[in-house]
């Protein structure tokens, strides 16, 4: 049993940091400069450790861009406000995101003037129907070795979906519940202690009223775990956080 609890968290988490740290914080908002030597090592542990899950990175950049630009509008990819639940939402997204994926639809120029991390051959295969499959067979491989009974085996679907199911967390959660820091004239809202067990993704308003701030934990009580590891980062000199963000800044609520 402890070895799946084990695999489980750090499936979860370490999927979640780098979605959070690289596909969303570098790969839409550039909140960091790194090499191209350490943004492939980054770009590889997003493929790896999101597994079957894997999110391309341009395709998710560009619907993310979007999201900020129409947040809570009948052009928002991904607005809980404009669907009924959250599996419907989940479709509409996906087949948003492979229209952008596959290049049936381009996205308008100004989600395109900030670069986009891309790795043609590693998207390829991590993409690829096969790939995913031999992922889920590893997980299913896993559970036959250290499951202890059939019901532990119920845990599967989250480790084949985990991206999806953490990016669906986030934004409907994260725009329907909760408290408000800010009036950004969207419906993003924080959720706290959920921020800190989602690596700060859930302090979803914080984040949209200062889409740039590496930080997204902006009250005394509140905390975005993400940000420590990229200020160690910054002191280490492996990445190079923007201007002052490398800073805890204390921001006055908007009236």
């Amino acid at each position: 049993m402890l070895a799946i609890l084990i695999f489980f968290g750090a499936h979860w988490f370490l999927s979640l940091f780098f979605h959070t740290f690289f596909l969303h914080r570098y790969g839409s908002h550039q909140m960091y400069t790194c090499s191209k030597g350490v943004e492939r090592v980054f770009y590889f542990s997003t493929w790896f450790f999101q597994g079957s899950s894997y999110l391309v990175p341009r395709a998710y950049g560009v619907m993310h861009r979007m999201h900020h630009e129409y947040s809570d509008t009948e052009k928002d990819p991904h607005s809980p406000h404009f669907f009924r639940d959250v599996w419907h939402m989940m479709v509409h997204t996906r087949q948003m995101y492979n229209n952008f994926l596959t290049r049936k639809t381009l996205p308008d120029q100004e989600f395109l003037k900030d670069p986009l991390p891309e790795w043609e051959a590693l998207d390829k295969f991590g993409d690829h129907n096969i790939t995913r499959i031999a992922w889920m067979l590893s997980y299913i491989g896993f559970y036959v070795a250290f499951a202890p009974s059939f019901w532990w085996y119920l845990l599967l679907p989250i480790h084949f979906l985990m991206g999806p199911i953490q990016g669906a967390t986030v934004n409907w959660c994260g725009h329907k519940y909760g408290y408000r820091n800010f009036n950004n004239f969207d419906q993003s809202k924080n959720t706290s202690p959920w921020g800190i067990l989602l690596m700060g993704e859930l302090f979803q308003n914080n984040h949209h009223m200062h889409k740039d701030s590496a930080n997204f934990a902006k009250k005394w009580f509140e905390l975005d775990p993400t940000y420590p590891v990229m200020k160690t980062l910054h002191w280490l000199r492996i990445i190079r956080l923007k201007g002052a963000k490398v800073k805890t800044v204390n921001i006055k609520a908007a009236a």
